[in-house]
């Protein structure tokens, strides 16, 4: 990977955080928008005969929408009583998240207890490798703990594997200099979780298989 550039180079508390907010209205907007559509469907009164399709839409979307919450205050923040959490906690954050998209999660984390920052790290790089695959196939994500501390891996395997450069470049550590900020600012917080923890973060990219793998030491 690409050695990280300078500090300065790079957005500030202000800043970054002003990303990670749109990022989320952005993922908030539509399941959120969709509850009120279904909502006017309830009641409009000449739209009767719609009101199971409308009742669907909307305990479908209210589901979505607590699953990003649920993910976010894990991933992105602190807003949570919980010291640790269970690797079958964070996988199910996980499985909530990306359930119903084309690729398959294989979370073969041990359950064991991690850190606040283990656990922001094990659930970017989890969704991370999912992402990879937008046309489908294999997603998979293992942990192991050496002499050194946690290292977690995420395998993505299928015809069309790969990751965008704003994603290559925010999982380098290097600024957004082209491409959308929305899609770069989550594989950048991962990037920052591992190094603010003293670790790594490392890619692999060829056709059809993508490797993550964060270090977290001790």
């Amino acid at each position: 990977m690409t050695d990280p550039v300078s500090p300065s180079a790079l957005p500030d508390g202000q800043a970054l955080a002003a990303l990670v907010a749109g990022k989320l209205c952005h993922d908030f907007i539509s399941p959120a928008g969709a509850i009120s559509s279904g909502l006017d469907l309830l009641r409009d009164p000449t739209a009767q005969d719609m009101r199971d399709d409308a009742m669907g839409l909307i305990e479908a979307s209210a589901k979505k929408m607590i699953a990003l919450v649920a993910f976010a205050r894990v991933a992105f923040g602190a807003a949570t009583s919980s010291e640790r959490f269970s690797g079958a906690e964070l996988g199910g954050l996980v499985a909530d998240l990306t359930g119903g998209g084309r690729a398959t999660l294989d979370w073969q984390v041990d359950n064991d207890s991690y850190s606040k920052a283990e656990s922001r790290a094990l659930v970017n790089l989890g969704y991370l490798t999912v992402a990879a695959l937008p046309s489908g196939g294999a997603a998979t994500v293992t942990t192991r703990r050496d002499g050194t501390g946690l290292v977690i891996e995420g395998r993505a395997e299928g015809a069309r594997a790969r990751l965008k450069g704003e994603a290559l470049a925010g999982m380098s550590g290097q600024p957004l200099t082209d491409g959308l900020a929305g899609q770069w600012v989550q594989p950048y917080w991962l990037w920052l979780t591992a190094h603010d923890a003293g670790g790594t973060l490392d890619v692999e990219a060829e056709e059809g298989r993508v490797v993550l793998r964060a270090q977290m030491p001790n």
